[in-house]
C-alpha cells in the first residue's frame, strides 16, 4: 500500500503550522482593514471640545468658531438687546424654547448660561443656511421693528437674539444651543456640559 511510509506525526505538526500561519497571515492582513474603521486623528480633534476666550469680544460683537465642523456663534449681548428678549415673546414660533435643542442648563428666556453670552451652532433650522448676525437694534428692510438677532438670507428665516425663530417664516424651530460651560469669567468651553450638569 502507497501509504505505509507515511509519517502521520509529521503530517499532523505541517497541518497545524500551516493553520496557524495562514491563521496570523490572515489578522496580520485584518489589521489595517479594522483601523481604517477608527476616526483619523484629524477626525477625532474635530470633535473636541473648543476652548474660546471671551476677553476680546465686545458688547454687541459676534466671534464665529468651528465645533464639529459646525459654525458657532458666541455673542455678547447688550443690555439693550437682553431688554428687548421678553417683548418679542408674542412674534415667536417657540418662545419657551420648548420644541429647541437646547441643554436643560440653556432652557430659560435669553437660552444661555448667562444673560449676556449666547452660544449657539449658526445654522438655520430650515434648510442649514448660516444665518447673517444683525445685532443692532434698528429697522431693517426685513423687519422695521427688528430688535438684534439672526436673519438667513437664503430664505428669509429670522431669529431674535436668543437665536427663536419669529412666527411667519420658513425655520421650524429655534437655532441649537450646544453643550458648553464656563472655564472662568474669561473662557468658556464648546462642547462639554458643566459638572453636575444632567
Amino acid at each position: 500500500m502507497a501509504t505505509e511510509g507515511i509519517n502521520q506525526g509529521r503530517r499532523r505538526f505541517l497541518t497545524a503550522s500551516t493553520a496557524v500561519i495562514g491563521g496570523a497571515g490572515v489578522i496580520v492582513t485584518a489589521i489595517p482593514f479594522v483601523k481604517s474603521w477608527l476616526p483619523s486623528a484629524r477626525a477625532e480633534s474635530a470633535g473636541a471640545p473648543v476652548t474660546v476666550p471671551l476677553g476680546k469680544i465686545e458688547k454687541g460683537q459676534m466671534v464665529r468658531y468651528a465645533w464639529r465642523g459646525l459654525p458657532v456663534f458666541v455673542v455678547n449681548r447688550t443690555p439693550e438687546q437682553l431688554e428687548w428678549l421678553p417683548k418679542q415673546d408674542p412674534r415667536l414660533r417657540d418662545p419657551m424654547s420648548k420644541e429647541s435643542d437646547q441643554p436643560r442648563y440653556c432652557q430659560n428666556e435669553h437660552r444661555s448660561i448667562k444673560p449676556e453670552w449666547m452660544v449657539l451652532i449658526g445654522i438655520c433650522t430650515h434648510l442649514g443656511c448660516v444665518p447673517d448676525y444683525k445685532g443692532e437694534v434698528r429697522p431693517e428692510p426685513f423687519d422695521p421693528d427688528w430688535k438684534g438677532g439672526f436673519y438667513c438670507p437664503c430664505h428669509h428665516s429670522r431669529y431674535d437674539i436668543a437665536a427663536r425663530v419669529y412666527q411667519g417664516v420658513p425655520a421650524p424651530l429655534n437655532m441649537t444651543v450646544p453643550p458648553y460651560h464656563f472655564i472662568d469669567d474669561t473662557h468658556i468651553q464648546i462642547g462639554v456640559d458643566p459638572k453636575g450638569a444632567a
